[in-house]
């Protein structure tokens, strides 16, 4: 394809709809500004631990710090640790994996005007943990065929979860947890790996990713959020192979063992946790209006599959934190069941 040709499509792309980013700027990423403990086991690809930091006094939270072969970078993650948890236990713990909306980072669930997943996840005998995913689209970059990095799909499923696992207590009843695109990538990660997750649940995410509209739509959003888009998928029409072997709902029968929860708006109207003055052609609304249609269809074929699937189609709403916060509360008593969580006192 031509430089014009490129510049073509990406102006027709544009007049789709502008973006699927969590609608938010995202901070500038830190290093973890602690010191490293000894001892840290590695994950197979040879990433490693290089700092830590507690987030409070009583050491409930933590970030780390993974130098990752597969990004060719360092990267955070952020950990909430369950009651109970001491670093030289021989319990492990069920565990939640949730991941952030394009133009946020790791930090993106824990903001006060985001969730209060602190204090829900108190409640609950299990882990939360919360990679950097940047807007790698949850994906290993196709990089016109060649691969290489970033693999942001390797960082999240091996090397984090490896990391986690071998030295902080994680166990193997795995829930997995996004909103935007981070629900693209927990709806779509059953399906990479099956049997990784028990349950997954995924607000206004796109889950059908050949629908109408939606490859232009993808390819507008990443265009603009510092990725060159033809490296990340490869080009939809050329490189369909590639798209559909990450696409959610075509993975879908390879995701049999796992329980899905989704949500989105489909009107792309003021919805009642929207605060007033906001614009009806704002980014929030206009996402909602394309993204809805594809959960609808990912839930009717999971149906059809016969994978078992809540879906909360809420019509009116914007692509925003209070409704992912809702729909986070209300999935979250069947996530627990399913990893086998427990209330603690």
């Amino acid at each position: 394809m031509t430089t014009e040709s490129r510049r073509r499509f990406t102006r027709r792309a544009g007049a789709v709809v502008a973006a699927l980013a969590v609608g938010a700027t995202a901070p500038t990423l830190s290093a973890v500004p602690a010191a490293a403990g000894v001892g840290f086991k590695k994950a197979d690809t040879g990433a490693s631990i290089t700092a830590y930091r507690w987030l409070n006094k009583g050491k409930t939270a933590f970030d780390f710090t993974v130098k990752s072969p597969s990004l060719g970078s360092s990267q955070n993650v952020r950990v909430l640790l369950p009651k109970g948890w001491k670093h030289n236990s021989t319990q492990s713990w069920p565990v939640v994996y949730a991941y952030h909306g394009g133009n946020d980072d790791w930090t993106s669930w824990t903001r006060k005007k985001s969730t209060d997943i602190e204090a829900l996840s108190r409640k609950w005998g299990v882990m939360v943990v919360m990679p950097e995913g940047a807007n790698g689209s949850y994906t290993n970059f196709w990089n016109g065929g060649k691969g290489g990095t970033p693999r942001w799909e390797d960082f999240h499923l091996q090397e984090v979860r490896q990391l986690v696992e071998r030295n902080y207590h994680a166990g193997g009843a795995r829930a997995t947890m996004g909103v935007s695109s981070g629900a693209q990538g927990a709806c779509g990660y059953p399906g990479r790996v099956p049997g990784m997750f028990r349950y997954a649940a995924c607000f206004s995410g796109v889950l059908s990713m050949s629908s109408p509209g939606i490859p232009s739509l993808l390819m507008y959003t990443n265009s603009g959020n510092g990725n060159d888009p033809y490296s990340i998928w490869g080009l939809p029409w050329v490189d369909k192979a590639n798209w559909d072997a990450h696409d959610p709902i075509k993975l879908l029968p390879r995701a049999k063992g796992t329980r899905f929860y989704v949500a989105s708006g489909t009107t792309g109207q003021r919805g009642p946790l929207d605060p007033a003055g906001i614009a009806p052609w704002d980014i929030g609304y206009l996402s909602e209006r394309a993204i809805g249609p594809t959960v609808e269809q990912f839930a009717k074929r999971a149906k059809e599959l016969g994978i078992p699937i809540t879906a909360h189609i809420y019509g009116n709403g914007r692509h925003s934190w209070p409704y992912w916060k809702r729909e986070m509360h209300t999935a979250w008593p069947s996530m627990m069941k399913t990893i086998g969580a427990r209330p603690v006192a």
